[in-house]
């Protein structure tokens, strides 16, 4: 008995996966819920298993290649017994006159009594068949709105979606497209001493997203500084029996996370985003904590943060960086964040301007904690200084909004007891 290893489904909105590794060779024995190889999406990495003991007969496709959910990936033989391990890139391909559905089953064999037209028929046939367009029939609600809206001749654009449609990044990028087509670039020659590596799924979509958030947003940065002096005294002072009652370390992050809360229910525009012509103000709190990892940045969410204490913020992130970090994360983690905090203190950085995380309109930016003469009350004194930034976006909030939002922050990790007041 034959079982067949299919893209299982990658969560929601997303469709495709590109195949990072190979932990099996054909030929190789395995087991059930043996880890066979690893997807990666654009947020997440994937495990799939195996779904049956067996013989590993065919693998169909090759590490490298973009499969969509319900791909055939390759066949296990249930009553095979394992032989000699197939060479490391063997890969034996698919029949073509039966490929697999997008669902993963095999499409019916065809007849030999089937389209017996002769080649160079087929061929003239296929000749005068019109080239697939990406007509408003393809296209998505969105990309049609903005087509509308602004007018664009889809038929000067590339698609770069599923099957030739045009996606939204397309069309926000059609004034330079439609201008004039471009050749493609070709790839320069590799230098000696130079080492080729293709982009990794993530990265790629990181690489995107951002140039995306600047060609959207109008984004500008506002800076403040913080004396920490209270907050590491309270931390310093309770750090011992925190841990002891909660198991988890008293960082700064939580009360960054608390105080931005804070502050958003002050200046409700930070915490809304553009939709349209319309504005959707959010009253509901999910924080996304920038989280630095091997194979890029991760964005995971702390939900409902202004009902959490700060020991239930701390660890959230806690749970959710380790989870970062194992390349564990669910796209419910990373689902639906209305206002992010990145720390880019924790690897030296002194002043930064962060980049939005769309469709959000601010994110805050912390930074390293650097002992500096400041002046306090006609004396100049040692304090731990912290630079802070917020990046919004100026078509939702306004330069009053985004100076007294930082305001709150500044305010509010100064003097923590404020915090616990609501003040």
């Amino acid at each position: 008995m034959t079982t067949k290893i299919i893209v299982p489904s990658l969560g929601e909105s997303v469709s495709e996966a590109t195949v990072a590794k190979w932990f099996k060779q054909v030929g190789d024995a395995v087991k059930q819920d043996e880890q066979l190889l690893e997807l990666e999406t654009d947020k997440v990495t994937l495990e799939v298993n195996a779904p049956a003991s067996g013989v590993l007969t065919e693998i169909l496709v090759k590490e490298g290649d973009s499969v969509d959910v319900g791909k055939l990936l390759g066949h296990i033989d249930e009553t095979a017994k394992g032989g000699a391990t197939a060479k490391k890139d063997e890969v034996k391909p698919a029949a073509p006159s039966n490929p697999p559905s997008a669902g993963g089953s095999a499409a019916p064999t065809q007849s030999p009594k089937e389209d017996v037209k002769p080649a160079a028929e087929k061929a003239e046939t296929n000749k005068s068949q019109p080239a697939k367009k990406s007509d408003g029939d393809t296209q998505s609600p969105a990309v049609r709105k903005i087509v509308a809206e602004n007018n664009i001749d889809t038929g000067r654009l590339q698609g770069t979606g599923k099957d030739g449609r045009l996606t939204k990044g397309d069309v926000l990028n059609a004034p330079a497209q439609s201008a004039a087509p471009a050749a493609p670039k070709a790839a320069r020659p590799d230098q000696p001493n130079e080492e080729r590596v293709k982009m990794s799924k993530l990265r790629q979509v990181i690489a995107k997203r951002l140039k995306e958030s600047q060609n959207t947003a109008a984004i500008l940065t506002t800076f403040n500084e913080i004396d920490m002096t209270n907050v590491i005294n309270l931390r310093n002072e309770y750090k011992d029996a925190f841990e002891k009652k909660h198991g988890i370390r008293l960082g700064f992050m939580g009360f960054f996370v608390k105080a931005a809360v804070h502050a958003l229910k002050e200046i409700p525009a930070v915490n809304a985003e553009i939709d349209g012509d319309s504005i959707i103000y959010k009253n509901h709190y999910d924080i996304g904590v920038a989280v630095g990892t091997e194979n890029g940045l991760v964005v995971p969410v702390v939900r409902n943060a202004d009902q959490l204490s700060l020991a239930e913020i701390e660890g959230e992130i806690n749970e959710l960086a380790k989870k970062a970090r194992n390349g564990t994360l669910t796209m419910a983690d990373m689902s639906g964040g209305t206002f992010t905090v990145s720390n880019g203190g924790v690897y030296g950085s002194l002043m930064s301007t962060p980049i939005i995380n769309p469709p959000q309109s601010g994110i805050l930016g912390m930074h390293k904690t650097e002992e500096r003469p400041i002046a306090v009350k006609g004396q100049v004194v040692i304090r731990p200084m912290m630079y802070v930034a917020l990046s919004y976006d100026h078509r939702i909030i306004d330069g009053r909004e985004s100076v007294t939002f930082l305001v709150k922050i500044k305010e509010a990790i100064e003097d923590p007891r404020r915090l616990i007041l609501g003040l």
